[in-house]
């Protein structure tokens, strides 16, 4: 294993399981455990579990905390309830995403949690306190005391209330709950990654080895990160990297209604507010091919004539639908629902047509 690599809490448990395991956002975590098949099915039918003891978390106190995150976060964090959670980007100045983000609302006066990309935390870390100048806040990158379980799945309540042996069926979606585990503060969340219902455990490093073989014990399947990412992508999420960069604006994703421009100011917000207004080059789109060959991340996409429009950032043969189907950056004259579009693979050009990003109809419990 390449000493270089962060392991996570979980990492000794991947192992004993088999888990295949591989490089992802300097991480060293499984990505497979029977096959993404069966993982892929036992989320959309039952109950999955995954390590995400990856992603950091962040934590923002103080008189101006609300203040302070309202200037980095493209939502409108003003009048949170304590226990609401937020989906949302921070900015550059250009409207390009430094990353996408959770912000919870802590229980805590003038206290937010922010959780971050794994990819992104140390780069967020610094974007964070180069922007705080003028702020009475404090920031503290925890992601190291903290550990993470995403419990996915139509099966996830009745689980994940058992093993914790507490009643979630009043926890909505995109709330939380604070709470202990094995002695130690732990956050409970319902959002998820997968397109189903689903939990978050947030708990210290120990109590999330405890917890997963709780979970184990409970008969949850654990689900490598190959099937997170054809769970998200059938459900029309995007990826950091992917679907949202430095280069890619919330708008040209098709995330402006995250993007609260009615708020007095944010980084990024002019960018973003010209770029609507004039209409992005380039847009998101979905395209659904015709044919069985696989669309993958980098492919061209080109009109009928051959002239190249865009490229592919996700591709698969869709699990659940049995489909050829892609996520694809293209120039916006072109995005447009029901137009064709060809995807070039190696040597050979598959017709598609755009369709609407979200290919799989969601399951969230509102």
């Amino acid at each position: 294993m390449d000493e270089q690599l962060k392991t996570t809490c979980l990492t000794e448990e991947h192992i004993a399981l088999g888990a295949k395991m591989s490089p992802f956002a300097g991480f060293m975590m499984p990505i497979q455990y029977s096959s993404i098949i069966e993982e892929h099915q036992a989320v959309r039918g039952a109950c999955g579990m995954f390590d995400v003891s990856h992603m950091g978390e962040i934590f923002v106190n103080g008189p101006d905390a609300e203040r302070y995150v309202n200037h980095i976060f493209t939502n409108d964090v003003s009048g949170m309830e304590p226990g609401q959670i937020l989906y949302g980007m921070m900015l550059y100045p250009n409207g390009g995403t430094v990353d996408d983000l959770l912000v919870y609302r802590e229980y805590a006066p003038d206290a937010y949690l922010l959780v971050v990309n794994a990819a992104n935390i140390d780069k967020d870390y610094a974007w964070m306190l180069e922007n705080a100048e003028g702020f009475e806040v404090g920031i503290l990158n925890a992601s190291s005391d903290w550990g993470q379980i995403a419990v996915q799945g139509p099966a996830s309540e009745a689980v994940v209330s058992k093993v914790l042996g507490m009643d979630l069926s009043g926890l909505t979606f995109y709330h939380f709950v604070d709470s202990t585990l094995y002695g130690q503060r732990a956050i409970i969340s319902r959002t998820g990654y997968t397109g189903e219902d689903g939990f978050e455990i947030y708990a210290s490093p120990a109590a999330t080895v405890d917890l997963w073989k709780a979970f184990l014990a409970a008969g949850v399947v654990p689900c490598g990160l190959g099937c997170r990412d054809t769970l998200r992508f059938e459900a029309g999420l995007p990826l950091y990297g992917d679907e949202l960069s430095a280069d890619i604006t919330p708008v040209m994703a098709g995330l402006s209604m995250f993007c609260k421009l009615d708020k007095p100011e944010f980084i990024g917000r002019d960018a973003l507010a010209a770029q609507k207004a004039e209409g992005p080059a380039k847009k998101l789109v979905g395209i659904e091919l015709a044919d069985k060959a696989i669309p993958r991340a980098g492919y061209p996409v080109e009109l009928p004539d051959g002239t190249e429009v865009g490229v592919v950032t996700t591709g698969y043969r869709s699990i659940s639908l049995d489909k050829s189907i892609c996520f694809a950056l293209v120039a916006a004259e072109y995005s447009a629902l029901g137009t064709t579009l060809m995807v070039r693979i190696r040597h050979k050009v598959f017709e598609g047509t755009v369709v609407k990003k979200r290919f799989y109809q969601t399951n969230y419990k509102k």
